[in-house]
């Protein structure tokens, strides 16, 4: 993963859950294929799951819908959260944005800074935490190697601050969507 050649790296996904008459099974198991490609080439996002509601419904039977196959923009549904994990190259193009969330954020490989208000900066590494509040941000990858990042993003109540980006857009699109 941390070599700079390689492309992509696929995640595997298990899903539990439950058959019809309530036993616990995995009802998936293989790569995540929601893989969202950023401009900036090497950068991805791969969404894991998300929810609609808090808290969050959970169907019994394997024809619950797999919420990982849902197409969202950069934030959760209203009231939900997303589960994505997000790879940032080497030399990465960073684009100051922020969402109206609370962000769990855990470093998984590699190393990358973040770019606050008045170019306020802090360095993250491998196994690192953070709880994103709602502030502008960019993220930099100033290392050799891609940065692999798990992010849960949980919807919340609106700051008044600023710009942020749109519901249904997209961190750092030049052409927002209209509303």
């Amino acid at each position: 993963m941390s070599d700079t050649g390689k492309a992509h790296q696929p995640i595997r996904r298990v899903v539990t859950g439950h058959d019809d008459r309530g036993s616990a099974k995995v009802i998936v198991d293989g790569e995540a294929m929601n893989i969202r490609p950023s401009p900036t080439p090497g950068q991805y996002s791969t969404l894991m799951w998300c929810t609609d509601s808090m808290p969050c419904d959970m169907p019994v039977g394997e024809g619950a819908e797999d919420m990982g196959n849902r197409i969202l923009g950069t934030y959760p549904p209203v009231n939900g959260t997303r589960f994505m994990i997000a790879e940032y190259p080497p030399g990465n193009t960073a684009r100051m944005h922020r969402t109206e969330t609370i962000d769990y954020i855990i470093v998984l490989d590699g190393e990358i800074d973040m770019e606050l208000d008045e170019g306020r900066m802090v360095h993250l590494k491998r196994g690192d935490v953070m709880i994103q509040r709602g502030t502008y941000h960019a993220w930099i990858n100033r290392g050799s190697e891609t940065c692999r990042m798990a992010f849960v993003l949980i919807d919340a109540k609106p700051l008044g601050i600023g710009d942020p980006v749109p519901r249904g857009g997209i961190a750092g699109d030049p052409h927002p969507p209209k509303h």
